[in-house]
């Protein structure tokens, strides 16, 4: 499954980095630090005393990632509007977008398509 975390932060690296590991063809929307990290080091998860590293695509340009089967929008509140915006590329007729935020605004799924 071909699968882009817009966000990965906290909540979406760790999905992102699990997905990875479960198999899944993951990639990053990311910018400024966070993705040259990415780029640089993959994503890093220690968890209970153990570390992997998943090695995924990532770019500050959702039509270099193109579409896929599922966005997870794993971006704090403030910065969902922008996000919102900017993740477009990514969706195709059959992608799945899911949030995983706290909080999610009445207005966030009014302009994903039907």
């Amino acid at each position: 499954m071909k699968i882009a975390v817009v966000g990965v932060g906290a909540v979406g690296g760790l999905m992102a980095a699990r997905l990875a590991a479960a198999g899944h063809e993951v990639s990053a929307l990311a910018r400024g630090q966070t993705l040259a990290a990415v780029r640089e080091r993959g994503l890093r998860l220690v968890m209970a005393g153990q570390e992997t590293r998943a090695d995924i695509a990532a770019s500050d340009d959702a039509a270099v990632l193109g579409p896929q089967d599922l966005v997870i929008a794993a971006v704090k509140g403030p910065a969902l509007a922008a996000a919102a915006a900017s993740m477009q590329p990514l969706l195709g007729p059959a992608t799945l977008l899911m949030p995983a935020m706290n909080g999610v605004p009445w207005w966030f799924l009014q302009a994903a398509p039907s």
